[in-house]
């Protein structure tokens, strides 16, 4: 089966990766001389693809030894343990039953969660979160494990900001504590949520300040992602002009997740030697919003009539300022400012809106198109 180029879920190889090398090159760099260091970036502007096209470099993978979670969905400091456990035990599999051994003769405290599968024979990470009865004693027995490892470990946390919404206060204080002795590990911190990672890295009072090196992610060069976007058509033979991508690339605004996600819409509707248009973009807009409605319905019902009543205003003004200012609340029938900044203060919390330099927009660009074509006059994007 052909490979859609435009890849939405998954690395694969950097074919299908488009540029970054300048960031590549400086976090190759920063890695293997020992820094630590910061990813920034909005949520979907590819620092995950980032990190694992960096992993895919031989400059990393043949001399180290790679760990990547995602604690994303993470709640408490035993959820953190279960993920770290997991990527390294997932990491170890292949090498075979007398490597997981060893791995767990010295983080005893996870023993029960190695096990074989009935039918497959194949080692599993079997283990109730509950069950991490002392997440603290875990976490220095796979720190103490990544020290003597006999390659230099590098590993990369994703969305690293969870630890400061956990419920143990003393997290940032045993995580640095850990890092700063584990003299094998490198770690690379990447997130998304600006404000609570400067208060974790930033902030003279916490464990964490000043301890990295910092990258922030920004959009690729509309001109280089056109010649990508391009050259893939190409190969394909299938056509599209310039002018096409650059009005996919300017529509989002070079966000990466959202272009690639049309490019991938586009590229499926194409026949060979078949040449894209204006219309067909629009037709890749509406189906790629309509597989969302359910969500973005189901959403909603969570929302208070207040809070639907912010969002839907911020979404019709698309890049809403002022947003307690009369005028604002007077256009958009909302009640008052003060109802106005509670709801969008709510709404910010729940990431369904977010605020840069005062400017106000739906976090999801799909979504905020979404609530345009439902509750307001439709959306074109040419």
């Amino acid at each position: 089966m052909e490979r859609n180029p435009f890849l939405i879920q998954t690395y694969v190889s950097p074919e299908y990766f488009c540029d970054r090398k300048t960031e590549t090159d400086e976090i190759i760099r920063k890695l293997t001389n020992g820094n630590n260091m910061l990813l920034m970036s909005p949520r979907r502007m590819g620092k995950t693809g980032l990190i694992e096209h960096c992993f895919y470099q031989k400059a990393l993978n043949r001399n180290c030894y790679l760990f990547y979670i995602d604690i994303y969905a993470t709640a408490n400091l035993q959820e953190f343990v279960y993920m770290l456990g997991k990527s390294i035990f997932d990491k170890l599999k292949p090498k075979g039953k007398n490597v997981l051994d060893g791995f767990f003769s010295v983080i005893t405290s996870l023993r029960p969660a190695f096990r074989l599968d009935e039918q497959s024979g194949q080692p599993v990470f079997d283990i109730g979160v509950g069950e991490i009865k002392s997440p603290e004693y875990s976490i220095e027995e796979i720190f103490k494990y990544l020290q003597n490892a006999d390659k230099p470990c590098i590993v990369a946390i994703d969305e690293f900001q969870q630890i400061a919404k956990y419920p143990q206060n003393n997290v940032e204080a045993i995580l640095r504590t850990h890092v700063q002795k584990a003299s094998n590990c490198t770690f690379l911190f990447a997130g998304s949520q600006h404000h609570l990672l400067r208060n974790i890295f930033f902030s003279a009072s916490r464990p964490f300040y000043q301890s990295v090196s910092v990258l922030t992610l920004t959009c690729i060069d509309k001109e280089v992602y056109v010649k990508f976007v391009l050259n893939h058509f190409l190969q394909h033979q299938k056509k599209i002009s310039s002018e096409i991508a650059g009005m996919v690339y300017e529509a989002f605004e070079g966000h990466t997740f959202y272009i690639q996600s049309i490019f991938n819409e586009l590229y499926s509707l194409l026949d060979k030697e078949e040449e894209c248009t204006a219309e067909m973009l629009q037709i890749a807009l509406d189906r790629k919003i309509k597989s969302f409605e359910t969500i973005y319905q189901d959403t909603l019902v969570l929302l208070s009539q207040r809070q639907k009543e912010v969002l839907y205003a911020i979404s019709k003004a698309r890049k809403a300022s002022n947003i307690s200012s009369i005028e604002f609340v007077n256009k958009y029938g909302l009640k008052s400012p003060s109802s106005v900044q509670s709801a969008v203060k709510q709404l910010i919390e729940k990431e369904l809106v977010f605020m840069d330099n005062s400017v106000y927009q739906v976090y999801d660009r799909f979504f905020g198109i979404w609530l345009s074509t439902v509750f307001g006059n439709g959306y074109k994007i040419y």
